[in-house]
């Protein structure tokens, strides 16, 4: 097990392509929500955990992973959390500390917004969060300092999430914040740019979200 336990959870929007799992891993658990299971086998990903409603899943699919024998949590079709929420709780109960979650999106912009909203949610303050779709990377940023990494000026946009966030700081961006707030709704975070390959973000109050386009 790596030392922050590490799980991929794959969702049921887009189908993720190699490029996204690309240097990342090895995982400790495979957790999929739903159809996410028929990305995850597409990918030759060894599956952990199913869970979801399984109204999206193929059956050749979920016959599959049952002949492996691959644990199938089914919850009821009327449920007050979505598919994808119930697979980052199964993910947590197995023990992870670290969530990678690919297949978030899906051509709906209510879905994809509910998705980012929830990874950044109070619920997983202490996991380190991540998500990776064909257009962008996401990484979740609280009071522990986080790693963004690319090219000298690809863009990087800091969104706080659910309030405020205070005591922004920043190290290896082209406009750096020193122990700033950026309010609820503020655009000053937007279209901000790394200087090298690596760069690093903490917040000391609040939450925000680190997105770097593709």
């Amino acid at each position: 097990m790596s030392p922050r336990g590490l799980a991929l959870v794959v969702a049921g929007g887009d189908a993720p392509g190699p490029g996204e799992l690309a240097g990342e891993g090895p995982w400790d658990w495979v957790v999929v929500a739903d159809s996410g299971l028929d990305h995850a086998l597409a990918l030759g990903l060894e599956v952990d955990r199913v869970v979801g409603d399984l109204d999206s899943v193929s059956p050749a699919a979920l016959a599959r992973a049952r002949e492996a024998g691959v644990v199938v949590e089914t919850h009821p079709r009327d449920k007050d959390a979505t598919d994808l929420a119930l697979a980052l709780d199964a993910a947590v109960d197995l023990g992870a500390a670290s969530l990678l979650v690919v297949g978030v999106g899906g051509g709906r912009a209510d879905h994809l917004l509910a998705n980012l909203l929830l990874l950044a949610s109070p619920g997983y303050a202490a996991l380190d969060v991540d998500a990776r779709t064909a257009d962008a990377r996401y990484v979740v940023v609280r009071d522990r300092a986080r790693p963004l990494r690319g090219r000298p000026g690809d863009v990087v946009t800091l969104v706080p999430v659910h309030g405020p966030a205070g005591r922004v700081r920043t190290q290896g961006l082209r406009w750096a914040l020193a122990d700033e707030d950026l309010p609820g709704g503020t655009t000053r975070g937007v279209s901000n740019e790394l200087t090298g390959t690596d760069a690093h973000v903490v917040v000391g109050d609040g939450v925000v979200l680190a997105i770097q386009p593709r």
